[in-house]
């Protein structure tokens, strides 16, 4: 049998590169019952990548797999994953990876933790991301209005052309005084992944039984700063006094319904109805995932950052 290469943690830390070292098998693994060895020939690049580096999902005894899209140790050219969870692809590329994990957990998000309504005002933040790109265009879709914000003039560009309402540089415009000044209302939902600042900002601008999804906090994920100790009880205050809610969304807890929201996001795709971006940054082999990484971190990506082995 072949040999073949995979990323492992060998130590923890925010910093993916440092953290992390490619080794070679001398063989191939040998499937449990149930599952298959896939050949990788395409990784999908997730922030929360470094949250296995960096311990977010909990320390245990190292060296650890790493890489989450579609299988826990995907950063490999092969990865063994159990049979049911294989997807049929028409054709060899990576136009479907965007919707593996990104894709479905928009739509998931905004259906069970965000209830999402018509005829609402929406905010997505990161919204020209591999997952903020889907939250925006399933929004509009069901009737919305869309706010989007983003950190680059390009960026905006790409949002306009997915239909957002209101697209907001916040490294040219200060958010908090876009919010307030435009939307005295409030905002009824918004996805939010950054955390920090821009979450301030949402919580600040919440309407009267507003929903916050949490989806992340990429803002700490690479750093080390720790919680502002009276924070928790201004967000609680905030929450309270507007009847608002947080709510968490982690895709592990909805994995049933990952087949239905495929299936459908694949629909509107086929339908032209959502567009599945990926950023043409063009990176490949095992060994640009460390640059991959630092490329989405330093904001540079619009779309799914995708690497070709």
């Amino acid at each position: 049998m072949p040999s073949y290469r995979r990323i492992q943690v060998h130590t923890y830390s925010t910093d993916f590169r440092k953290a992390t070292e490619i080794v070679e098998e001398p063989e191939l693994p040998s499937p449990a019952p149930r599952n298959v060895v896939v050949k990788n020939h395409y990784l999908g690049i997730n922030a929360t990548d470094v949250n296995i580096t960096n311990g977010g999902y909990g320390r245990t005894t190292l060296p650890v797999k790493c890489g989450l899209e579609a299988a826990l140790g995907a950063f490999a050219e092969y990865t063994e994953v159990p049979a049911a969870k294989i997807i049929k692809s028409p054709e060899l590329s990576p136009a479907v990876i965007p919707l593996t994990v990104c894709g479905v957990s928009a739509s998931l998000a905004l259906e069970k933790a965000g209830e999402m309504k018509s005829n609402e005002t929406v905010f997505v933040s990161a919204a020209a991301g591999a997952t903020g790109q889907f939250v925006v265009q399933l929004a509009k879709l069901a009737g919305n209005h869309v706010i989007g914000a983003c950190s680059s003039d390009e960026k905006v560009e790409y949002l306009k052309s997915l239909g957002v309402d209101r697209p907001i540089n916040y490294k040219k415009e200060d958010l908090n005084a876009v919010l307030k000044a435009e939307y005295p209302n409030g905002i009824d939902l918004a996805f939010e992944g950054v955390g920090g600042e821009l979450f301030k900002s949402v919580l600040d601008n919440i309407a009267v039984f507003g929903r916050i999804i949490v989806f992340g906090n990429v803002s700490h994920y690479h750093g080390d700063s720790g919680p502002e100790p009276q924070y928790g009880y201004v967000q609680n205050r905030k929450m309270q006094l507007q009847s608002a809610s947080l709510r968490g969304f982690l895709l592990f807890h909805h994995a049933k319904h990952v087949p239905e929201h495929l299936q459908r996001l694949l629909t509107l795709i086929k339908e032209g109805k959502l567009k599945a971006g990926i950023d043409p940054t063009e990176f490949c082999g095992l060994e640009s995932v460390p640059d991959a990484i630092e490329h989405l971190y330093a904001q540079k990506n619009i779309g799914k950052l995708v690497i070709r082995l």
